[in-house]
């Protein structure tokens, strides 16, 4: 059963239900609703039920009819239209807002009918936030429906912006008129007095008559725009005020009631969810952007880094990528040496040729020559089918031999003459076969050592380190262990579906303080992990396993120093490649020093001492 709620110039509409087929409308008392406002004809029109459809008809040619605004004559109603007849204004509405016969009666089954459709327009607002993911669509909405039940004439959203001091200046965030249309100005038609005060004090108000209110009735904005009926309600965030929902009606008196204003209360809640949604989203996307755009400066392919120690790698791979020459990439483990290897196949001449990882520690000494070569039918037991070896496969392309100097003597001799001949033998074959494959070796140990102990053929290491990239371990590239640190959250965050959204900032001076001896495969695993534990939208310290237990204790000054200068000095002799004599001109200091070094690094610190071993249990695997 449809219902017309009729606005008075004071107090609560009042409900009529259209109980009729033919319902008329009009100042003289034998029509079905009288209407004594001013403007309205004796027999001013009627609403027909025709099965289907309600119609509004007029019956005086001199009564003036709009229907949300717009003049008509005839016009089929729709759900929440404002139609005015002269100076009465009505609302139609396909809800049977009136309760069902019973106990109550007169003005307690209108406020009961009122306070049914309230709670109607609530529960569609509340399916409506769910399927809708646009914020404008639904603060729009809310106000809309908020007009509706209350008969005010507008509704505004407002937001705190915090100005340059204490006070704060709300700003317009939304705001629709009674024909459910944007409202261009708002903030012209609102009482600054009403809405500072609701912000400041957190609390709902309801001003019945504006003018004449103890409160407000001197106040410029009241007295400039003539306010009647007002309602304000705060819009909350943890405790704290982010806005106000405010409405209100400049022709009607003591048209809002308590019970409207608790409605109000409760859809000012929902708003106020979907606008801290809406922010957090923004501050999100924010940050990603700012994180893209950073990542766009630091970013060499998918290599990130912006410190000195970098940006050298990336200038010499620039300038040896589009050669065929052999790189021989240094560092310790997890510094990402195959991210290199793959950045120069990307970048040169091969990049339509294949890509090939041979991981040297990880294959059993007695299969790796098979592995590598190829093997015929019947070359060993097992060998029921010939097949090709990685070199075979990586032709025309890139072959990586990762951890090279895991190798063993033998499988060292065969492969430094498939390099200078560019042919190889499968097992078992006699046969040749040539190969043009470009060699990218990686290795975390040092391969000068190696030769001395005879552990590694010293032609060999010629014939791979023709250019040497040497990459800095992560607690030596300063500010990069932030950028890698975020984007590695992004990029796993998205693939768990994890709620982690970012860190917190006690999470990243742990990660900045930390020695991440495992490096950047070390920082990449405790991402990880705790993006699989963690339910907070921020990670702290303690997810990452950061808190103060796993910090490096603090040594006496003169140990630090003393530790400080062995690193750099062991830093320096591996940048160049093992030669002492170089290594003591470029510091300035007598080459027995360099040996001094060199003897304590043979007999290192205990575990723990500045931070430099791997801690018990730690889960990053050995290798390049």
């Amino acid at each position: 059963m449809a219902t017309l709620r009729h606005f008075l110039a004071e107090g609560a509409p009042v409900l009529h239900a259209l109980h009729k087929p033919v319902i008329t409308l009009g100042r003289g008392l034998g029509n079905d609703l009288a209407l004594p406002e001013a403007g309205v004809a004796d027999h001013h029109a009627q609403i027909v039920f025709d099965g289907r459809d309600w119609q509004l008809e007029e019956i005086d040619r001199q009564g003036e009819i709009l229907i949300n605004g717009k003049k008509k004559r005839r016009a089929r109603l729709v759900h929440g239209d404002r139609l005015t007849l002269g100076r009465a204004q009505l609302g139609f509405s396909m809800l049977a807002e009136l309760p069902p016969a019973g106990p109550a009666e007169g003005d307690d089954a209108a406020e009961s009918g009122n306070v049914l459709a309230m709670l109607r327009r609530l529960h569609a607002f509340s399916e409506r936030l769910m399927a809708t993911a646009s914020v404008d669509e639904l603060l729009g909405a809310l106000l809309d429906d908020v007009i509706e039940v209350t008969g005010a004439a507008r509704g505004v959203v407002l937001l705190v912006d915090p100005g340059d001091g204490v006070e704060t200046r709300p700003r317009v965030r939304a705001a629709r008129n009674v024909r459910r249309e944007a409202m261009e100005d708002a903030s012209g038609q609102i009482s600054d007095s009403i809405v500072r005060q609701v912000i400041e004090s957190r609390r709902p108000i309801i001003v019945s008559d504006a003018l004449a209110d103890t409160t407000f009735g001197k106040s410029e904005s009241v007295i400039a725009l003539s306010l009647k009926s007002v309602m304000c309600v705060p819009l909350l965030s943890a405790g704290a005020a982010i806005g106000a929902i405010y409405v209100g009606n400049d022709e009607v008196k003591h048209l809002f009631d308590r019970a409207q204003l608790d409605l109000l209360v409760i859809f000012a809640g929902q708003a106020s969810l979907i606008l801290q949604n809406a922010m957090l989203v923004n501050a999100l996307r924010a940050d990603k952007e700012k994180l893209a755009a950073e990542l766009g400066d630091k970013r060499f392919g998918d290599i990130i880094g912006a410190c000195p120690g970098m940006l050298e790698v990336f200038r010499k791979l620039q300038k040896v990528a589009s050669t065929d020459i052999n790189v021989l990439i240094t560092g310790e483990t997890g510094t990402g040496k195959e991210l290199i290897a793959r950045e120069i196949h990307r970048r040169s001449n091969r990049i339509k040729g294949p890509f090939i990882t041979v991981n040297c520690g990880a294959i059993p000494e007695n299969l790796m020559e098979s592995e590598m070569f190829g093997h015929v039918k019947g070359a060993f037991t097992g060998a029921i089918a010939s097949r090709p070896g990685k070199f075979q496969s990586a032709d025309g392309g890139t072959l990586f031999l990762d951890e090279v100097g895991e190798l063993g003597p033998s499988l060292q001799v065969k492969l430094l003459r498939a390099i200078q001949e560019r042919v190889v033998f499968r097992v078992g074959d006699s046969r040749p076969e040539k190969c043009d494959i470009r060699i990218v070796a990686a290795t975390n140990r040092n391969l000068e050592e190696m030769i001395k102990t005879g552990e590694f053929r010293e032609d060999l290491y010629y014939r791979l380190n023709v250019v040497n990239l040497w990459l800095p371990p992560l607690r030596d590239r300063g500010d990069d262990v932030f950028i890698l640190a975020k984007a590695l959250l992004s990029k796993y965050a998205d693939e768990m579906g994890s709620p982690v959204r970012g860190f917190s900032p006690q999470a990243l001076s742990a990660v900045r303080k930390h020695a991440w001896p495992g490096n950047i495969r070390q920082l990449e695993n405790r991402i990880k992990k705790a993006l699989v534990l963690c339910d907070k939208p921020l990670l702290g310290p303690e997810d990452l396993d950061l808190g103060p237990e796993a910090q490096a204790p603090i040594l006496p000054l003169e140990k630090a120093k003393e530790e400080f200068q062995r690193r750099y000095v062991l830093e320096v002799l591996e940048r160049n490649n093992g030669n002492r004599t170089q290594t003591a001109r470029d510091l300035g200091v007598d080459p027995r020093t360099i040996f001094r070094y060199l003897e304590k690094e043979q007999n290192p610190m205990p575990s723990g001492a500045g931070g430099v071993a791997a801690p018990h249990g730690s889960e990053e695997p050995h290798g390049g």
